[in-house]
């Protein structure tokens, strides 16, 4: 296990890969944590720089430490986890989102750069997944008794691992798990305005 926020580290992990493996593919960048469910004139920068380390920087270290790796092999992948909120503002994840914005942007920015050459490139934004993300991140979200009542659907993460490798398989430029991503997409490109008022009008009641 490798913390990839440490750059030291991820650079002498392919070695370490090699030696067990003998051949890297494929490279699958899907760690992420959420920020505390607070406005970010609330949030401390421990936790700013913590998220930002872990969502993209992390991509970025592991990207550059194997990407040599997959560029000498005949055919190789890179599979960047975005989020919906890398494209739709989502109030208390401010700074969550901002780094998934970047990953998103430094995922597309890869895509054209390797454009010809025999590494794909994939983009996903998952919607919302039952992976206990906000527990698996240190985080306490209290929520509200009209929220807890309410079922909010998610995907398992059988399925979203399931529709990643079909993208895989199929070298799609984007995909999209859950049809809470697909709608919001659709959503923010028609009309962003009432998007975000949308997604804020929901978000209320976590940030009281």
């Amino acid at each position: 296990m490798v913390n990839i926020t440490d750059r030291a580290a991820v650079e002498v992990l392919p070695e370490d890969v090699l030696a067990a493996h003998k051949v890297v593919d494929g490279l699958i960048n899907c760690a992420g944590i959420i920020q505390k469910f607070v406005k970010f004139n609330e949030l401390p920068f421990s936790e700013v720089d913590r998220v930002l380390n872990v969502n993209f920087n992390g991509t970025v270290n592991m990207t550059k430490a194997f990407l040599p790796l997959l560029l000498a092999r005949p055919e190789g992948h890179i599979i960047n986890f975005s989020s919906m909120g890398g494209y739709l503002p989502v109030p208390g994840q401010t700074v969550y989102g901002a780094s998934k914005a970047a990953v998103k942007l430094f995922t597309e920015g890869l895509y054209a750069e390797l454009m010809g050459s025999n590494v794909h490139v994939t983009i996903v934004f998952p919607g919302a997944i039952a992976t206990n993300i906000a527990a698996n991140s240190g985080v306490s979200i209290q929520m509200p008794e009209s929220a807890q009542s309410s079922k909010i659907k998610t995907t398992s993460p059988q399925e979203a691992a399931r529709v990643v490798v079909d993208g895989i398989e199929k070298n799609s430029f984007r995909v999209f798990i859950g049809s809470d991503a697909k709608m919001m997409d659709f959503l923010y490109r028609l009309n962003p305005k009432q998007a975000v008022k949308l997604i804020t009008d929901q978000m209320k009641s976590l940030l009281k």
